[in-house]
């Protein structure tokens, strides 16, 4: 049998899983745990061979330490509250299983609750109906919102000199309503924009120059430090689509950090192998390998409107709309690819993941090469 047909042992398939992965022994002590886990619980399997899981994991839910007492009988778990030493709290989904023939050793497996919602699908939420709303109501506010601006402009140039600041102040709030409602209607889209093979870096820089060109925060001295893997293959997207996504998280990482001693922004690109696969519309499974990852040195979300950032009208901003990583979101996943958030309280980074598909010439080239090793 040729080498490159010989089945990889168990521990080295453990070793390649993205999901956090901890052998237990009897006593519930750490005795192994995989890459995944080690970078999961932010420490080594060193630091933590010999240590209770459940002194490293607490769960908000005494009823589970239970059901995990019980070594004989597999456990599910989903959306359970945790605090992971070192990390801060987490909404996790949980598995242990017995391991066959082994009395009292058992398998567990950890994921972030939140991680795993955003790789999923969610069609028929409650919220698609209230992002359709625009679709029926844009016509009707748009129009009469022009004829208000119309005959603020007008009165502005019949009104003295010191009244000329209310006319304008009623021309800028309607500017303000009608941008809303433009946001509101790209949300509510059903169409999506065409994919076609991108460059994402070219779409960073591009974003970049966007955003230096209009003089926003990042001209604030706001440092931005590139972290770019430049083997990585084009990806499937829009590229108009992926410049907005960057500008608007670039923009908020900018705003998140300013004022921070030493602000930092890191826009970092690489090959994220691991079973990050989701089905789209026509039922065939895509996977998602290339990461875009944007992280600041910021204070991060509020923990209380973290699981709802990607919500419309969810913001922490004082003038701020709620829809700008909703629409993050929507761009995101019109192109087949998922984003998430995630805040490292232990060093103090909030991170934003963007994960995305090959470009089908490169799928195509790379399934062609495993056929001809194998």
């Amino acid at each position: 049998m040729a080498a490159s047909q010989v089945a990889p042992d168990a521990w080295r398939q453990l070793a390649s899983m993205s999901l956090a992965v901890v052998l237990l022994d009897p006593d519930q002590r750490v005795a192994g745990a995989n890459p995944a886990a080690e970078q999961f619980l932010g420490q080594s399997l060193r630091r933590i061979s010999g240590k209770r899981l459940f002194d490293l994991v607490s769960f908000d839910e005494p009823r589970l330490l239970v059901r995990v007492g019980d070594r004989d009988a597999p456990l599910s778990a989903r959306d359970a509250g945790a605090v992971i030493l070192g990390v801060g709290p987490r909404r996790l989904d949980v598995t242990v299983s017995p391991v066959t023939e082994t009395p009292g050793w058992q398998v567990v497996t950890l994921q972030d609750a939140s991680a795993a919602e955003a790789l999923g699908e969610d069609p028929g939420t409650a919220e698609d109906s209230v992002l359709r709303a625009p679709e029926i109501l844009a016509h009707e506010i748009k129009n009469p919102l022009a004829g208000i601006r119309g005959a603020a402009q007008l009165l502005g140039r019949k009104v003295a000199d010191r009244d000329k600041a209310l006319t304008m102040l009623i021309a800028d709030e309607v500017d303000r309503i009608a941008k809303l409602i433009d946001e509101m209607q790209t949300l509510s889209r059903r169409t999506t924009e065409p994919v076609a093979p991108c460059n994402l870096h070219e779409a960073v820089r591009r974003a970049r120059a966007v955003i230096d060109a209009a003089g926003t925060a990042l001209g604030r001295g706001v440092r931005i430090e590139e972290e770019f893997d430049p083997s990585l293959p084009q990806v499937l997207g829009g590229a108009d689509a992926l410049v907005q996504v960057l500008i608007n998280l670039l923009s908020n990482a900018a705003e998140a950090c300013h004022g921070q001693e030493g602000p930092r922004i890191v826009v970092r690109t690489r090959f994220s192998s691991g079973l990050q696969l989701h089905a789209v519309s026509d039922g065939k499974p895509v996977r998602l390998p290339i990461e875009l990852r944007v992280s600041d040195n910021g204070p991060g979300v509020d923990p209380a409107m973290r699981d709802h950032i990607f919500e419309p009208f969810v913001t922490s901003k004082k003038s701020g709309q709620g829809l700008g990583l909703a629409l993050v979101r929507k761009l995101v996943r019109d192109m087949s690819g998922r984003i998430t958030h995630e805040r490292d309280e232990a060093k103090g980074w909030t991170h934003f993941r963007i994960h995305l598909p090959l470009a089908p010439e490169v799928r195509r080239n790379r399934g062609e090469e495993a056929r001809g090793e194998a």
